[in-house]
């Protein structure tokens, strides 16, 4: 484990005003509310391991654990609550992280889950897609796609980045752009993806803040997103990009909190 790091820090944050329609909704194909006592089993899997997602050959090097326990899942008035805490027995971060994986797998379509952020340096609140394979994933050759992700220190800003074999973090080509929410952590916000066959788009709200076109020239090292991909919401700790700054473990435990989260399709 690191050495504790505190920061003391004033958030400073402005709003956006780039807003624009967002695309249609009509066709409601998939939604959770979490009405329900427990999660449900159709829909999601509970992930139990280290940082490194199923079937996959990579990691940001996060200090969570990921458990299924009501300590880090729960239900309560109709939204999802993912906790991080840290235990002070096993001297370790102890998270949640679920996914879609093999149960709502898609492809294309107009995705969003309403949530609200945890708000402490050294957390990394994620909402992401990976392919849906049978077999162990090849990354970044078979895509990433970034919905929304948070970092602690920068808590106002808003990332939405894609992943693949020619545009990647790893090589310094990755596609992102973000957006200023100065609210993402006291308040609910709508966070969106438009896939389509050439175009994803990236919404908070009615703000569009990136759009990745398709070129007719690509190939699946640039455009690897022909296939069914899943789901995945999860609260990390630290790690290469979310413990920049260090983690302020006397600000845990922290939620994030899912209110709905909700799928449209074309009609064909």
């Amino acid at each position: 484990m690191n050495k504790l790091i505190i920061f003391s820090f004033i958030i400073s944050c402005i709003s956006c005003n780039d807003l624009t329609k967002n695309p249609s909704k009509s066709n409601l194909v998939w939604e959770d509310n979490f009405d329900d006592i427990d999660l449900n089993p159709n829909f999601w899997n509970i992930y139990s391991g280290n940082g490194c997602p199923e079937l996959c050959g990579f990691g940001n090097n996060e200090l969570q654990y990921y458990v299924n326990d009501s300590k880090t899942i729960q239900i309560k008035d109709g939204k999802l609550i993912l906790t991080s805490y840290f235990d002070t027995i096993s001297n370790s971060f102890k998270s949640a992280k679920i996914t879609t994986n093999g149960k709502i797998d898609f492809h294309k379509g107009y995705l969003e889950v309403k949530a609200k952020l945890p708000l402490v340096i050294g957390s990394w609140p994620a909402i992401w897609l990976l392919p849906s394979l049978d077999r162990k994933l090849n990354w970044p050759l078979d895509g990433e796609i970034d919905i929304m992700e948070n970092v602690g220190y920068d808590s106002c800003k808003i990332f939405g980045t894609i992943h693949t074999a020619a545009y990647n973090h790893t090589i310094g080509t990755q596609k992102s752009d973000s957006v200023t929410i100065s609210t993402a952590h006291n308040e609910f916000h709508t966070y969106s993806l438009n896939w389509t066959d050439s175009l994803l788009e990236w919404y908070v709200d009615t703000i569009l803040f990136n759009r990745i076109k398709r070129k007719s020239f690509d190939r699946v090292e640039q455009w690897p997103f022909n296939k069914n991909f899943h789901l995945i919401i999860n609260l990390a700790v630290g790690g290469d990009w979310g413990g920049e700054l260090g983690i302020d473990t006397s600000n845990y435990p922290k939620e994030f909190i899912i209110d709905k989260v909700s799928l449209f399709k074309e009609k064909p």
